[in-house]
């Protein structure tokens, strides 16, 4: 019986082999015949046996990395939250639980094929696209991937829904239409101070400087200081707030994603919203 793959060489001196059915060449990179015909006896056996072939493979890289064969997506995943911290790891143990990587999380990674990850991204949302494929390079960087699963220019492309921001005419309805007093003036003051919900739900009595009409703290997400002066108004309403400890003492037990739900729904309720 033929052999799928026959070799030749160029004229440059470099040696290739040609698929017998596609006629689709292959540069074997070597000018080196032995080289070669090493080079194309793995491809016809691989082609011939490819379940041996995938066997000895394995027993190869067990033996260079014992763990190789263990790691599962699970294991990089974890791996990868513990490179995390703080609201950035909590959002990437919510990845753990999305239903359309429930299929994969449990697979070796070297046993992956590109057809698992189209099925996750097929059941997945635009999140589970950009997360996927941040797994997929964090292990891929590490060395745990021979290869990649998914070529970059193969990942679907992120698509985002269109976003913008609320009005002033929808926020002074959301502020009248609120009957909690601490949510109302959280509100005002994220209007004010155009912060994250979760940096102004943890300001304190102690950050603000009246003296000089300042507030100072530290951004959650980078770790970068962040200083704002607020006039009249704004302090009248600081006044109303805790005069010491947390100034918004309930919403700041609230977890972010429950107060960015809380939000939402006050948006929803507005006629001239779109979500």
């Amino acid at each position: 019986m033929k052999s799928n793959y026959r070799l030749f060489r160029r004229s440059n001196g470099i040696y290739f082999c040609e698929d017998r059915r596609t006629r689709r060449q292959e540069s074997l990179r070597t000018r080196a015949k032995p080289e070669a015909v090493r080079l194309l006896n793995a491809k016809n056996e691989s082609h011939e046996n490819p379940i041996l072939n995938r066997q000895i493979a394995r027993a190869y890289l067990a033996a260079a990395d014992p763990e190789i064969v263990k790691r599962s997506w699970r294991y990089a995943l974890e791996e990868l939250i513990k490179t995390k911290h703080g609201e950035n790891a909590e959002r990437w143990r919510r990845v753990a639980k999305d239903a359309a990587l429930s299929g994969i999380l449990g697979l070796p990674l070297i046993e992956t094929r590109a057809e698992h990850f189209l099925g996750a991204l097929s059941a997945g949302t635009v999140s589970t696209n950009v997360f996927l494929r941040r797994l997929h390079n964090f292990a891929l960087s590490l060395g745990w991937l021979l290869a990649p699963v998914l070529p970059s220019r193969q990942w679907p492309k992120v698509r985002h829904k269109a976003k913008r921001g609320i009005t002033r005419a929808e926020h002074e309805a959301i502020i009248a239409r609120e009957q909690n007093l601490e949510r109302r003036a959280f509100y005002q003051l994220l209007w004010e101070f155009g912060g994250s919900q979760g940096d102004i739900a943890g300001l304190n009595a102690e950050d603000i400087d009246w003296t000089h009409r300042g507030l100072s703290y530290t951004r959650s997400k980078t770790g970068q200081p962040a200083r704002v002066r607020f006039d009249e108004d704004v302090e009248t309403l600081l006044r109303s707030l805790p005069a010491e400890g947390p100034l918004f003492p309930y919403l700041r037990s609230v977890r972010a994603s429950d107060r960015a739900t809380e939000f939402k729904q006050r948006c929803k309720g507005l006629e001239s919203f779109e979500s």
